[in-house]
């Protein structure tokens, strides 16, 4: 699953850019959210690599190898988050230029809103991450964690006897272990808290825009209903990846990691976690499928028309309200 997630995360990207859409609003998120997948996954390989091959000094490898994957797993979520916001706007604009005059300024500080949330979507997890290098490191704390499944991401257990005195730096190292898996569970509730937010707001937007009674041509409700499902389907995605990964590290925090439950959780997560690349590809290439197979439809439709049905549609379309050109033969196909 990780390497399918790494194709398929790199698919995505490898699109982008020979299609040259890697600058343009709509697939900007999606880039990023891209390469994210794309270095979690990379990170899983390497962590397996190392559990299967050691080497000197692995224990610090692997130690530091942990602390960069969860940077990625705090990107994942921000950027799931990111990409759900862009795709909730885009719905919106594209609703108020149909059926209301929308200056371009609305339009531009949107995009300028998305640049910092991409930003800072990269640099929160950093620095999240900062204490857990530089005390980690500097305590030693990769001699404190269990080795077996050390290089395996999200495998990591304090591995210091409760017999033994425990000293200012076994208190780091412990303090860091259960910070980390802090940081893991609150970023995932915001962001989860943060997705259904959006979600809620877009199905209602959707719905305004199916009771509206501006004309839109069925290429029009072909991009609205792409958009409207990946509003909801990436969200499903990123909660099937995630949850066994978040009720793990709840059992952690609160009961013993013996059980059964946390056994048949540490398997399901080794299935989960690692393949959110694979279904973010599906997610666009079903979706993609759809939306040309609505065109194709439409066209056809066009085609089969009676010279009096053109003429109306037409009349129709003449005095629908006016608005910036249609972005649909540009960057919106590929969004």
């Amino acid at each position: 699953l990780c390497f399918l997630s790494v194709v398929g995360s790199s698919s995505i990207i490898a699109y982008a850019v020979f299609q040259n859409a890697v600058r343009s609003p709509e697939v900007r998120p999606l880039f990023y959210l891209s390469l994210s997948d794309l270095l979690l996954g990379m990170c899983w390989l390497a962590g397996a690599l190392l559990y299967s091959s050691p080497t000197s000094q692995q224990d610090l490898i692997c130690y530091n190898l942990q602390a960069t994957g969860q940077i990625f797993y705090v990107a994942s979520f921000l950027y799931t988050v990111n990409y759900t916001w862009h795709l909730y706007m885009d719905l919106k604009v594209k609703y108020n230029q149909n059926l209301f005059r929308v200056p371009p300024q609305v339009v531009d500080y949107a995009s300028c809103v998305g640049r910092i949330a991409t930003i800072l979507s990269s640099l929160i997890p950093f620095l999240l991450m900062v204490p857990v290098f530089c005390l980690g490191n500097s305590s030693n704390c990769y001699q404190n964690f269990s080795q077996k499944h050390g290089c395996l991401l999200m495998h990591t257990e304090v591995a210091e006897p409760p017999s033994e005195p425990q000293g200012l730096s076994g208190s780091v190292c412990r303090a860091m272990h259960f910070y980390g898996i802090g940081v893991f569970l609150v970023s995932f509730l915001i962001s989860f808290v943060a997705i259904l937010v959006i979600l809620s707001q877009a199905r209602g937007l959707y719905k305004r825009f199916v009771n509206s009674t501006g004309f839109l041509g069925d290429q029009q409700w072909a991009m609205i209903k792409m958009v409207e499902q990946r509003v909801v389907f990436y969200p499903i995605a990123f909660f099937c990846c995630w949850a066994p990964a978040v009720l793990l590290g709840v059992l952690k925090l609160t009961a013993s990691t013996t059980s059964k439950i946390y056994m048949a959780l540490l398997i399901l997560q080794a299935l989960t976690a690692a393949s959110q690349g694979l279904l973010n590809c599906l997610v666009y290439g079903w979706t993609q499928h759809v939306f040309l197979t609505l065109k194709r439809g439409s066209r056809r439709d066009v085609d089969t028309q009676t010279p009096l049905l053109r003429s109306q549609k037409k009349f129709y379309s003449s005095t629908a309200p006016a608005g910036p050109p249609d972005p649909e033969g540009s960057s919106s196909t590929l969004l």
